[in-house]
């Protein structure tokens, strides 16, 4: 059975770029009728926050992303305690003390011998005596894993075939002095015993991936099937990293943009299928395809999202906004008609009260010095209320027949003076919901 996991840290609140590695994760679970788990990668206490755990949950709510379970690594610590012990007696984990001045040194002296800033694994031969006294300095050991000096090789499902020579990496720390387990340790141990099958991640993640499938193996698991998507970047191929705090999912939900419409865009951008609004999450997971994205860094517009939520919200049906409508005070006889000619008018769902302050209150008239004797004689000989569907086109008729004005010279000054608009629905339409008489 398929099994992934979205494993976001709740050290903030989830952008764009979360989002787009949760759905990946989340449609290849679905679309094999497998496991979708939600893992909160949370051992950073000091960082990690409730409040970015509950704004994580409702954001994944919002979007219709549902998960099986809910796992957090906070409450695992015992479990890596374990696998720690595991490591040492397999001769894998290694007690350093270099601090961290020490290893900035070593870095800049490899590099400037022109040699990769590799760990020299000099704390690997330390004897007791000499940890001892490390310790008796005051100095807190920390842990790393000892890779097998072998080329680490898989096959991505985004990228192709990967060979990474684990020489030229440093042995990773998987837990630091102060006994904080790092998210490269605490992921292998949960992939492995949460069975986790297909992991999607960033590219960003590929260095990590070949240690992680050593430690893996080391724990005698076997590591999923990886796939590295592309990173995003702005609109114009401006690095996206120091923007996704104003792009967080809460933001954009604040700005009007609808769920399906984030949700189209991000299951499609940098693959080499269009992007096209789905009308539901089955249409999303029935042609969802991994291998069709590629590794080339992806632009991201969050303007884009703007077109696909006007479409979704222009399909919208009635019963789907009539709480909303009503919500804006609109008369229950009226609420029906109102969407109808409001909802070609819109964007987002929050225009509608734009439109509903206009026919409840009116407008003020947009009426250009020259227009100005003719709009007065045309609004003396608008009838009076209730109007129907057909005032308009009777009342433009008798202006035209009385002022000899026709097409837009009459049309035109006649909505602006009703609207104080130059566009929008039918004024067929319109003058059956205009609550109040224009006047100059």
């Amino acid at each position: 059975m398929t099994v992934t996991r979205f494993a976001p840290s709740p050290t903030g609140y989830i952008h764009v770029g979360n989002l787009r590695t949760a759905l990946m994760n989340y449609l290849i679970a679905r679309q094999t009728g497998g496991t979708f788990i939600l893992r909160l990668d949370d051992t950073d206490q000091e960082r990690s926050k409730q409040e970015y755990i509950d704004g994580l949950k409702e954001d994944l709510a919002w979007l219709g992303i549902r998960y099986d379970r809910i796992e957090q690594q906070s409450r695992r610590m015992a479990r890596y305690a374990e696998a720690a012990e595991q490591l040492k007696a397999a001769g894998r984990f290694y007690e350093c003390f270099e601090t961290p001045v020490e290893l900035d040194l070593k870095r800049k002296k490899l590099l400037n011998m022109g040699r990769p800033p590799v760990y020299d694994r000099a704390s690997l031969h330390l004897t007791e005596e000499q940890k001892a006294a490390y310790r008796a300095e005051g100095r807190q050991g920390y842990w790393r894993f000892k890779l097998d000096l072998e080329r680490i090789e898989w096959k991505d499902g985004i990228i192709g075939d990967i060979s990474i020579d684990a020489a030229s990496v440093s042995d990773p720390v998987l837990i630091k002095a102060d006994g904080q387990v790092l998210y490269t340790f605490a992921s292998s141990v949960d992939d492995v015993d949460m069975g986790v099958t297909h992991i999607v991640r960033g590219a960003d993640h590929v260095t990590n991936t070949a240690t992680q499938i050593q430690i893996m193996k080391a724990l005698g698991g076997t590591p999923p099937t990886f796939a590295h998507h592309s990173l995003l970047t702005g609109a114009q191929g401006e690095e996206l990293s120091k923007r996704l705090g104003v792009l967080s999912l809460r933001d954009l939900r604040a700005r009007g943009v609808e769920p399906m419409a984030l949700l189209s865009l991000m299951a499609r951008l940098g693959s080499s299928k269009p992007v096209e609004l789905a009308a539901s999450m089955d249409d999303l997971i029935a042609g969802f395809d991994v291998g069709s994205f590629g590794a080339a860094p992806t632009k991201f517009d969050a303007e884009d999202l703007f077109p696909l939520t006007r479409a979704h919200v222009q399909s919208l049906p009635y019963e789907v906004v009539a709480e909303r409508i009503a919500g804006l005070g609109v008369p229950a006889d009226k609420a029906e008609d109102f969407w109808a000619v409001a909802k070609g008018n819109i964007t987002i769902l929050a225009d509608l009260a734009e439109w509903w302050a206009l026919f409840r209150d009116g407008a003020t008239p947009l009426v250009a010095d020259e227009d100005r004797d003719f709009v007065a004689q045309a609004l003396a000989m608008l009838p009076a209320q209730p109007w129907t569907k057909a005032t308009w086109c009777e009342w433009t008729a008798a202006v035209k027949e009385a002022t000899g004005r026709k097409g837009k010279g009459l049309f035109m000054p006649l909505r602006k003076a009703l609207t104080g608009r130059e566009n929008g629905p039918e004024m067929a339409d319109v003058m059956p919901l205009l609550s109040k008489r224009p006047t100059l």
